[in-house]
């Protein structure tokens, strides 16, 4: 099984991401997957987490995550805000929305990190919600490629499932830019 967290701030597309990669993981033929948001009192820009687990076997567990093999953060900020290493385990991954290079990151021995620009890209496919870049499908690619579990066709799929047919071939032109752009390093 894999445990997938993801954090962001409301109105990111945090929910959104974690029930496509799941839908995505599904279509591919994972036996077992789920999504689930944490809410409590979050309000738009408020830091929150979603989960996605995706299994060879189906799934009996379904509670909250607490320590991830992959953490994916749409917002930098975050990594100041909110103890993001304590959430993944020994060996794991995390991916950051970020324009800095890996060595900028701190991370314990033994993590990996991936990085992409999600801002830029979101900007150059005007995926914008009030104005703010929509960062959420970005990271879907930048996922297919650093942890290798969900294909980028498997992801493309999964975004024609879950968003409006208007936004689909925008997103998904971020998602390929995004896996291309990511840079991925043993820490």
């Amino acid at each position: 099984m894999h445990e997938i967290i993801w954090h962001g701030r409301g109105g990111q597309g945090v929910v959104v991401a974690a029930q496509i990669l799941a839908e995505a993981a599904y279509l591919q033929g994972y036996k077992g997957v789920t999504s689930a948001p944490t809410f409590g009192p979050e309000r738009r820009g408020a830091p929150l987490t979603a989960s996605t687990r995706i299994s060879d076997t189906p799934l009996r567990t379904f509670s909250q995550i607490e320590h991830a093999d992959i953490a994916v953060v749409l917002d930098p900020s975050l990594v100041k805000v909110v103890d993001i290493q304590s959430s993944v385990k020994d060996g794991g991954l995390i991916i950051i929305n970020t324009d800095l290079p890996p060595d900028a990151f701190q991370l314990r021995d033994g993590l990996k990190i991936a990085v992409v620009d999600a801002v830029k890209i979101a900007l150059k496919f005007h995926l914008l919600k009030e104005g703010a870049p929509i960062v959420n499908t970005p990271l879907l690619g930048a996922f297919a490629r650093a942890a290798g579990l969900v294909s980028l066709e498997y992801i493309e799929k999964g975004l024609k499932k879950k968003l409006p047919a208007k936004v689909v071939a925008a997103n998904s032109m971020a998602v390929n830019a995004a896996y291309e752009q990511t840079i991925i390093k043993d820490k």
